[in-house]
């Protein structure tokens, strides 16, 4: 591997990609669909986007979530775009700017990535790996191929996520886990799943994540 070279990798949804409203609108149109009837985002239970969809589609009465999802999910996500959060493109063009490598690690599909990721972000990242690539986190395969494909080792590299599972991915691969409680799980959840170190904003995405490096020696 080439020693010199380090990374950044990210997950998408609540850290680099602001789709709160999107998962919000997709569950109740899923819900809507399912269950002949119309079931509104402010229906859904305060914590839907830290369950599982198909939990909280249950919660809302939908008898069979997989078979639901199946059948209106694409559909029905692909009528709300997402964008990026404020500052995240230009700290993602500082890090490249020197060097440094930059993937996303995401639970979503190959598919639904095509058209989900806004075109300027697509363009910068350089790897790209989904639920269908590698086992899903919380496992930390999704990350080692993500290294593994930019040819940077885990003690070079940083992982910025918004849940528990983000986190022990991290540290299962051996990379630096940092949480970004602009996301949707509280800044107490992700420490308590072995943050190295807690970020703060969205502006926050820039070269400075490397500076917390040294850190994981520590860890």
């Amino acid at each position: 591997m080439t020693a010199a070279r380090q990374a950044a990798l990210f997950d998408l949804d609540g850290v680099l990609l602001d789709s709160a409203d999107q998962m919000r609108s997709t569950l109740a149109a899923v819900a809507t669909c399912a269950t002949g009837r119309r079931v509104m985002p402010g229906d859904l239970p305060p914590d839907a986007l830290r369950r599982p969809r198909c939990e909280v589609l249950a919660l809302l009465n939908v008898a069979d979530p997989d078979d639901a999802c199946d059948r209106w999910w694409d559909g029905a996500a692909s009528a709300t775009p997402v964008e990026t959060f404020p500052g995240v493109l230009s700290g993602l063009l500082a890090l490249r700017a020197q060097g440094t490598a930059l993937g996303a690690v995401t639970v979503q599909d190959p598919d639904r990535v095509r058209w989900l990721l806004p075109g300027a972000l697509a363009e910068l990242l350089e790897v790209v790996i989904t639920r269908q690539d590698a086992r899903p986190k919380p496992a930390p395969d999704g990350l080692h191929l993500a290294l593994s494909r930019v040819d940077v080792p885990p003690e070079r590299a940083v992982f910025v996520g918004d849940s528990p599972t983000d986190m022990t991915a991290a540290r299962g691969a051996g990379v630096l886990a940092l949480g970004a409680v602009w996301g949707w799980h509280s800044p107490a959840a992700l420490h308590a799943a072995g943050a190295h170190h807690l970020l703060p904003e969205p502006t926050s995405i820039g070269p400075s994540l490397l500076h917390h490096l040294p850190l994981i020696d520590n860890a």
